[in-house]
């Protein structure tokens, strides 16, 4: 996408992506609790600090109780009840391995919904109920924090935050400008500034937080930014959210005339996130996008999914291809807004950020296979989490292999390889 993006969906191309793209595997996973895995990780901290990194920022959501495909844009708003096959075979069965009442994922406990709480609460239940498939616990973090400065006299903070896991264009808008404003804090709180940089994991829709972060950010005065906010605030209004208001137009204010980071760059690195909203570098460091994907197409296209009805009803259930949500949870699916007045204020970010809408435009953008996003780099890895299983919960269709323990120090490898290695 191009430098002043403002907001525009990302174009779906699936043209080779060329020197952008790497591929990777994830194999013989050295154990996080042998000395080689912490003296590895020590190097990378090392490797980080020289760079200028002095934060990482692991941000999720949650796998469970989320609509985590989308399914309810697809159901409900979309009113296509009568019936889904417009003469494509196995469009049905798909589409049922997709729902959350069909898909083997399981709902939070006592019927728990977003938007979820950031607190302590939360995520220990989190991480009690899910572990650490597509959830950065608290125990991986601390081991994370501790190795990285082993051999560092200035130490890197390691902050853990789950956005809301609304599924929705409204939900990821309001996070959004609710991470903005925790990077405010955490720059202001550890005195950060202009040579500093953060570094930012996100899983999963987190990278589409992500993406309009980047939007926010651009330098330029792009018309996209005053029009959203405005939407945000009008919303925030509506449902007497005062907090919420105050830290709009906070962030607004910081947006009109200085960067919030106080000049802290960031670099982000996306896993397993839907290639939906475009994402504009002109106000961020540097982009990676990780992907849990196994080649199937015959046609030489490694670098595309593969979505062939009614095969990918065969192949989802084991996570034969990679991660399928990625794959699936594109343009069109969302979870939708339990209130009215969500409902209106979704409606106008979603005119603003994703010109496709309904089931034909879903299945067209879903056929399109494209694993990444227009900017950035680009890692394929097979991450061996396709081990015949037909239990959602040992794979989560592909998408909860990026978060397993025994992934962290490859991930933290391909990080430093793509961002920091001179």
């Amino acid at each position: 996408m191009p430098v002043e993006n403002n907001f525009q969906h990302d174009e779906l191309s699936r043209k080779n992506p060329g020197e952008r793209l790497r591929v990777a595997d994830l194999t013989n996973a050295v154990s996080p609790d042998s000395p080689v895995w912490a003296e590895t990780m020590g190097k990378y901290g090392t490797a980080l600090s020289h760079a200028g990194v002095a934060g990482v920022v692991f941000l999720h959501g949650a796998l469970h109780g989320t609509d985590l495909f989308g399914m309810q844009r697809l159901d409900e708003a979309g009113g296509l009840k009568r019936g889904y096959s417009r003469g494509v075979s196995g469009v049905d069965s798909l589409l049922a391995a997709m729902r959350e009442e069909s898909n083997g994922i399981p709902l939070l406990p006592g019927g728990i919904k977003p938007p979820l709480p950031d607190d302590d609460v939360t995520k220990t239940l989190l991480d009690e109920q899910i572990g650490d498939a597509g959830n950065c616990i608290d125990a991986d973090i601390e081991s994370f924090r501790k190795a990285i400065n082993k051999n560092l006299a200035e130490q890197i903070s390691c902050t853990r935050v789950l956005w809301s896991s609304e599924h929705h264009h409204l939900g990821r808008a309001l996070a959004a400008v609710s991470l903005l404003a925790k990077l405010h804090t955490l720059c202001t709180n550890q005195n950060l500034r202009k040579g500093h940089r953060i570094l930012i994991q996100a899983h999963g829709q987190a990278g589409l937080v992500l993406a309009l972060v980047t939007n926010l950010l651009c330098p330029s005065p792009i018309t996209g930014r005053p029009r959203l906010l405005t939407i945000l605030t009008d919303y925030a209004t509506q449902t007497h959210h005062t907090a919420l208001v105050e830290t709009i137009t906070r962030m607004e204010s910081m947006l009109g005339t200085a960067s919030p980071l106080h000049g802290v760059t960031l670099d982000i690195v996306t896993f397993g996130t839907p290639v939906r909203y475009g994402w504009d570098p002109s106000g961020i460091g540097k982009l990676l996008h990780i992907v849990n994907h196994r080649t199937l197409r015959t046609d030489g296209k490694s670098w595309l999914a593969k979505m062939e009805l009614p095969q990918i009803t065969m192949e989802m259930p084991t996570a034969w291809g990679g991660d399928y949500v990625q794959e699936l949870a594109v343009a069109g699916s969302d979870a939708v807004p339990p209130t009215e007045s969500a409902k209106a204020a979704n409606k106008r970010v979603w005119e603003m950020v994703e010109p496709y809408d309904g089931f034909e435009r879903w299945l067209e953008c879903a056929r399109r296979a494209v694993r990444f996003p227009s900017e950035g780099h680009c890692l394929l890895v097979d991450y061996k989490d396709s081990t015949g299983s037909t239990n959602p919960r040992d794979h989560y269709y592909g998408h909860a292999a990026y978060t397993r323990r025994h992934a962290m120090l490859f991930n933290m490898t391909q990080i430093v390889r793509v961002f920091y290695e001179s």
